[in-house]
């Protein structure tokens, strides 16, 4: 090798130890070939600690399952192949350190896998470029949460966290629409707070609004994971049951009902008991839209206010006038 051949390759390796990158050379035994400046100073293992040694032995917290067969992949098909962070957030568990973090502890990255050829052609080492793309990740994570955060503030009733009227009818319109195509079951629970007014009155409508909260929480409880509730105006609240006839939903309205009759808001020193009226209705023939799916539930629960109040109506067809 001549004098200008040495500095070339002084050169390069200069160029290549301060890279403001992870590299990495492995063999096919998966032996470190190369580990420039950025790698050590990050996982705070010198190269000439390394270099030769097994990748796996010295580095345990790799994924060696999914990076064997990534780096056997570049081998054999001897082609590039990549790893974005947000397919797997990082490769190698490095710390990140920025006075700007924002929670983000570890560094992600990109990561370029490179076949190395020899003179004949043929692909003996693999490299590995390991990108530091946290400030991207950082600033799309932030911009997905707040897009995620502005949706649910759009869909979501403010005093009692549960869907607001807009979005609970649009979830109605799909269930009453799935029901039609697929002939399945489901039911919709409509109820308010008997002598509301009365509550404002008395109380005033701070301990008004913590009524209407309480009882959004007792609604909660008693629902499952895949049951759909929401405010639907004032003391007025909405559920719909998937995969639920009309006697399982009165057995959902009475249980709810009878928990609402026991409890007690107690609130800037003032105690409040107080009872829901519910109606109830199982989709079926009588409804021509998701509308009257809900005012036939109204209907049923109009029957129960007429009948004294603290009770569950399921509608019938004589209900309809």
């Amino acid at each position: 090798m001549n004098t200008n051949e040495i500095g070339d390759l002084h050169w390069a390796m200069q160029i290549l130890s301060e890279l403001d990158a992870g590299l990495i050379v492995i063999d096919r035994e998966f032996n470190v070939c190369a580990w420039n400046s950025f790698m050590q100073s990050y996982s705070g293992i010198r190269a000439d600690k390394i270099i030769g040694q097994p990748l796996f032995e010295r580095v345990s917290d790799l994924p060696e399952k999914w990076l064997r067969r990534k780096i056997d992949s570049v081998f054999a098909l001897k082609s590039r192949s990549f790893s974005c962070w947000e397919d797997r957030p990082y490769l190698f568990k490095f710390k990140y350190f920025s006075p700007l973090s924002n929670g983000m502890e570890l560094m992600h990255q990109n990561i370029n896998f490179t076949p190395l050829t020899s003179v004949n052609g043929e692909v003996t080492h693999v490299s590995i470029i390991l990108n530091d793309v946290t400030d991207i990740a950082r600033n799309k994570l932030h911009l997905l949460n707040s897009n995620q955060k502005l949706s649910d503030l759009s869909r979501t009733d403010g005093l009692t966290k549960l869907f607001n009227r807009r979005y609970w009818e649009s979830c109605l319109l799909h269930e009453f629409e799935k029901c039609q195509v697929s002939g399945i079951v489901s039911s919709v629970v409509i109820f308010d707070i008997d002598h509301f007014k009365k509550i404002n009155d008395n109380y005033g409508h701070t301990v008004g609004d913590e009524v209407i909260r309480q009882a959004a929480k007792e609604l909660k409880k008693a629902s499952r994971a895949s049951d759909i509730s929401g405010r639907y105006g004032g003391e007025e609240y909405t559920v719909i049951l998937p995969g639920t006839c009309a006697n399982q939903a009165l057995y959902f309205a009475e249980r709810l009902r009878k928990r609402i009759e026991k409890s007690v808001v107690e609130y800037e020193g003032c105690a409040v008991k107080y009872t829901v009226s519910l109606g109830i209705c199982e989709i079926s023939t009588y409804q021509n839209s998701h509308l009257t799916w809900l005012e036939h539930a109204d209907k049923a629960l109009y029957l129960s206010k007429q009948t004294g109040r603290n009770r569950s109506t399921v509608f019938d067809a004589t209900l309809i006038k």
